[in-house]
């Protein structure tokens, strides 16, 4: 055992491989009995670190690199990840409950500091550890389908102040924990303070728009170039005596509306969720002390009881004064609470700032651990409650929309005629997917465009080229006779690529298509898995809809079509409505199911159903059913009902993440275990 630790201390590719194979085994199994991953990851520093086993050295090269990477990285993708449409949209009520659920709190921390005997400076960065929240559970409200209501988007605004005055608050204490308090040279911390900002959030913000304007689709160098800005300010804020974390949320803030919700921006979060974050957490795990965090539960119990009921009570006291003064319902208040509880992103790295300089103690440290956990839990149960009770937005006036003839309008296409291009790569499961698509053109008296793409070569006479030339060659053959067979025009087409997913994009956008359906295997690849797949990226890519399909009998023979439906959006009809149509092709029926939370009462349901039979009436004639099921766990309710029908249509919903840690998703779970054959439709960009 001691040459393994030895090995491991001293070699730092032996500790990143540790850190490589605790983030990629551990979140996924703690998600599992539904614990968060970072609690798996923080365990997993506990054992491998001092307390432990001894394999990772807090102080080790590796750990204290990764540690700071990480805690830049954190800060970044919580900045990145705020929408500022939103915040705009309800500035100066997100600015007003911002202030509130900041301050308040800010002055519990302050009064449970110098209650337990700490100094004013150390007081002040206690307080400004309860004031941040992060937005771990936003992704419930999106599955609840309740983002449009206004006490969540409020919530959301508000985490852009509490989050920036946090950090402004940190900076100005490690500032003076380094000198002398004096008013000059507080006056010159805040202008240079104020002067660093401007430049990182006015500069970056030009600099990347001239950037990304000028290099185009290059995503790579766009990527490297958002890296270089983080890091970049990460330095410029040391230069200015103020602790990175600051400016790496600066930067986040600067670039935020240059990368957009594109492949970009994708890209980034998938690379601190997957690597920089995850190190993070384990080498937070590192720095915990057994024994301390054990007295921190024991002996100093009150210290650490006392800051998580702060925080609790402070936060809903924000959000009680701000609820009522904007005269929200006791739901929307709750929810505003529930919202606002978790303690992650800012938190943390401003926890182990105050720790590195010395402005709060070890127990203190472990303290916010136990509240990051508390609040962490809490506050997802809580929002999944509370959230639940809000009420669904309004659905869509459908005669408005005009949807009945036009299922799928795509700005900048032409309608007519109508094309579905169809990507061919396994001659297995390509007659199921050319007989789907031609259903589909052929009534809607349009044509497809079989698509064959062979990877680049150098050279363009190399022998392997050609042979895939003529291995693409004879499945586009054989994709149109079966077209043919169905009695649908077919316009096949071969391309050399780089790209598998830019290549499909490509075609689908030159040929104005309306559709693209494309295959998925029965399982993914780690690469697929950790890289991301072909389909995620045409997903983002793609101008016009995708439908994924992986089917498991002939078209023809799906006749039985189950169609989830959560909320009433413009992309939920667009997903009945594609239903429909491929139910008309061959006189399908089908069932729209929709899984309600216990506390929606039988006026509600009774609307929803009222709103769905309107979109029905809207699209194509076929034989339909509704079902409404109240129970707590949709994947569950959809699963049961697969096994009774010959299709399930899925739509695709980005998953989103906070602060880089995954959560769970109904679709990928539904995707991954259901019986029957399943198409996953999704809009542009999602």
């Amino acid at each position: 055992m001691d040459g393994i630790r030895e090995l491991v201390i001293d070699n730092p590719l032996m500790a990143f491989t540790t850190l490589l194979m605790v983030s990629l085994t551990l979140p996924p199994l703690f998600e599992r009995v539904r614990l968060p991953g970072l609690v798996g990851l923080l365990l997993a520093g506990v054992l491998l670190g001092p307390s432990g086993l001894g394999l990772l050295d807090p102080a080790g090269e590796i750990e204290k690199l990764f540690a700071d990477i990480g805690k830049v990285y954190l800060m970044f993708v919580a900045a990145l990840e705020i929408d500022l449409r939103e915040f705009s949209r309800n500035r100066d009520r997100a600015m007003t409950f911002g202030g509130l659920t900041f301050a308040i709190p800010l002055i519990g921390g302050i009064l449970l500091g110098r209650w337990t005997g700490f100094g004013w400076v150390s007081a002040v960065l206690i307080g400004s550890l309860m004031a941040s929240h992060t937005l771990l559970a936003y992704p419930i409200v999106m599955r609840l389908g309740v983002t449009r209501d206004e006490s969540v988007t409020v919530t959301v605004g508000a985490t852009i102040f509490t989050d920036i005055a946090a950090l402004l608050v940190l900076a100005v204490c490690v500032s003076l924990q380094g000198g002398d308090f004096s008013p000059w040279s507080l006056t010159l911390q805040l202008v240079g303070l104020g002067a660093y900002a401007a430049a990182v959030l006015f500069g970056l913000d030009w600099a990347g728009r001239l950037y990304f304007r000028r290099t185009g689709s290059e995503q790579g160098n766009q990527f490297l170039f958002v890296l270089l800005a983080v890091f970049l300010a990460a330095v410029g804020a040391q230069m200015v005596n103020v602790d990175k974390v600051v400016g790496a949320f600066l930067a986040g803030l600067a670039v935020n509306g240059v990368v957009g919700d594109g492949p970009v921006k994708e890209k980034v979060e998938f690379f601190g969720s997957v690597l920089f974050i995850p190190f993070f957490f384990v080498c937070m795990g590192l720095l915990l002390d057994v024994p301390v965090f054990l007295e921190a539960l024991t002996d100093r119990l009150g210290l650490t009881v006392g800051i998580v009921l702060t925080l609790i009570l402070t936060k809903f006291l924000a959000a009680a004064i701000a609820g009522l003064w904007f005269r929200y319902s006791r739901i929307q208040i709750l929810t505003m609470w529930s919202l606002s509880l978790p303690q992650v992103a800012a938190t943390l790295a401003a926890a182990l700032v105050g720790l590195q300089v010395g402005l709060i103690t070890a127990p203190v440290f472990n303290a916010v651990i136990v509240l990051m956990l508390v609040t962490s839990l809490l506050g997802s149960t809580t929002t999944s409650r509370f959230a639940s009770q809000l009420p669904l937005p309004a659905g869509p006036l459908v005669a408005e929309d005009s949807l009945a003839d036009d299922w799928l309008t795509t700005e900048g296409t032409p309608q007519k005629p109508f094309v579905v291009v169809v990507p061919l790569s396994n001659p297995a499961t390509q007659r199921y997917l050319i007989e789907m698509a031609s259903f589909i053109a052929r009534h809607e008296k349009g044509y497809i465009v079989p698509l064959a793409i062979a990877p680049a070569h150098a050279h363009m006479d190399d022998p392997k080229l050609l042979m895939a030339l003529n291995h693409h060659q004879k499945l586009l053959d054989a994709a149109q006779a079966i077209s043919e067979a169905v009695g649908t025009e077919a316009r096949p087409q071969i391309r050399i690529d780089d790209d598998l997913a830019d290549g499909i994009s490509r075609t689908a956008r030159e040929h104005h298509a309306q559709l693209v359906v494309m295959g998925r295997s029965q399982t993914e690849g780690l690469r697929a898995r950790l890289l991301g797949s072909i389909i995620d990226n045409v997903f983002w890519a793609s101008h016009c809809p995708v439908a994924v399909t992986r089917l498991k009998k002939a078209p023809i023979d799906l006749k039985r079509i189950l169609i989830p439906v959560k909320i009433m959006t413009p992309q939920t009809i667009h997903t009945i409505r594609f239903g429909q149509v491929f139910a008309a092709t061959h006189e399908a029926s089908i069932t729209l199911l929709h899984v309600s939370d216990r506390t929606h009462s039988a006026d509600d349901l009774q609307h929803f159903k009222d709103q769905l039979h309107a979109v029905m009436a809207e699209g194509d004639p076929v034989e339909y059913g509704i079902k409404c099921i109240r129970h707590d766990d949709p994947a569950t309710v959809i699963l049961t009902a697969a096994r009774h029908v010959d299709l399930v249509i899925l739509r695709s919903m980005r998953r989103r993440t906070a602060a880089g840690l995954a959560v769970s998703d109904v679709t990928h779970r539904v995707m991954d275990d259901i019986p029957c054959s399943v198409v996953l439709f999704g809009e542009p960009h999602s």
